[in-house]
């Protein structure tokens, strides 16, 4: 952990743990290294849904094109912290409360997921006009990757065979733009296999236009780039990236490229902070119980890994007893949560844990405290700090104790 940073942890009192520390300067850093490595013609948008937490948006803001929105809820949020963003309402199951919304709000782009949706959008318009790209779930090939969006049979988005009635109903109605496709496919993905799934997307939709005699002058690619969890500071390659989709661009001059980022912007900015409650050990095997657990930070029991942390020291002891601790060997860091999936760690070498010791998971920026189990066991939330510049800690004011 940077010294900066432990400053600032060491200023969180044990009262007001466990807790969310975002660093800020690295996560602007972050986006900027992103944004220098696109080329024109490549827009970067950020997916709201990896973190929605307003400072951290603040940061984002500066150096992106705009901000990917799933819910009205999304929208609301987005609107009420950044007033002036460019934003854009993705995301299945739309209402027709949510797409009148988007409409008032003056979203650039809505994301058609299905004919039905479409027909909903034509009900609730009235006067006002609509830019929007179809989403489909394109016939290529997708790997085996962490999620898998398209490629078979899929919730998400149109099958190519609706297109053509989607099409003629954006050309009966009048008050609907369709500026191009929105495709999806899959997240987990390296530089190397994400370009290749782009170059098959954009040659399926280079041949579909063709045979169809349009013109569009768009193509949403989603997100999905890798986070590898096991190797925290491996990231993913954005100089290729970008390298590979300028070489993509330059065959095709009139097409603009869009991409969602969100877990790949974010991750990395983000330390949930907690506190060894006790040590035991069951049938020879180490395990340390944490305040807090998965029903603060949900990734680890999300996608199946072990959470990357390291061990913060207090060497404070008064109480009257010796000090349960694991030296030396394999512990398993578990939650407060009645439940054997409450696990953090499983089985991770450590050379010395105590009760007291602090224990800082990082990596823990992005789809953590938003998508976890919040009300279970009714334990108190965990409280959020923003790291910034001169290292004085900027408490996120929220109903975070709330039981």
């Amino acid at each position: 952990m940077k010294e900066p940073l432990l400053r600032h942890v060491h200023h969180i009192t044990d009262a007001e743990l466990p807790a969310y520390v975002y660093d800020l300067p690295s996560l602007r850093e972050h986006a900027r290294s992103i944004r220098v490595a696109l080329p024109q013609r490549v827009e970067l948008l950020y997916a709201v849904k990896a973190n929605s937490d307003p400072r951290l948006l603040q940061a984002v803001a500066e150096h992106v094109d705009g901000f990917e929105v799933a819910s009205g809820g999304e929208l609301r949020h987005v609107r009420a912290h950044l007033p002036d963003a460019a934003i854009v309402f993705g995301g299945p199951g739309k209402t027709s409360t949510e797409l009148d919304e988007a409409l008032s709000a003056g979203v650039q782009r809505l994301h058609v997921e299905s004919e039905q949706e479409l027909r909903i959008l034509t009900t609730v318009m009235g006067h006002r006009t609509a830019d929007v790209l179809l989403r489909v779930n394109a016939p290529v090939v997708v790997r085996q990757t962490a999620l898998t969006m398209g490629g078979r049979p899929s919730p998400f988005g149109l099958d190519p065979s609706q297109l053509d009635r989607c099409m003629q109903i954006i050309a009966d109605d009048g008050r609907i733009r369709l500026r191009g496709l929105h495709v999806h496919l899959a997240s987990g993905l390296d530089a190397r296999a994400h370009l290749a799934l782009v170059e098959e997307v954009v040659s399926w939709a280079d041949c579909w236009t063709r045979q169809r005699g349009v013109e569009l002058t768009e193509i949403n690619v989603g997100g999905g780039m890798d986070v590898d969890y096991d190797r925290p500071h491996k990231t993913f390659d954005w100089s290729a990236f970008g390298t590979g989709l300028r070489q993509i661009l330059s065959r095709r001059p009139g097409l603009t490229l869009k991409i969602e980022p969100g877990r790949s912007v974010t991750a990395y900015c983000g330390t949930y902070v907690t506190q060894v409650l006790d040590v035991k050990f069951s049938r020879g095997e180490a395990f340390a119980v944490l305040r807090g657990g998965t029903h603060h930070l949900r990734t680890p029991a999300a996608k199946q890994h072990d959470q990357p942390f390291e061990i913060i020291p207090d060497d404070v002891w008064h109480l009257p007893w010796i000090r349960p601790e694991a030296r030396d060997e394999p512990v398993t860091l578990v939650g407060q949560l009645c439940t054997p999936k409450d696990v953090l760690a499983r089985r991770v070498m450590t050379t010395r844990l105590r009760v007291g010791d602090r224990v800082a998971f990082t990596m823990a920026g992005a789809y953590a405290w938003n998508i976890s189990h919040q009300g279970f066991l009714m334990h108190p939330h965990p409280t959020f700090h923003h790291h910034d510049e001169g290292n004085q800690p900027l408490p996120y004011e929220c109903a975070c104790r709330t039981a």
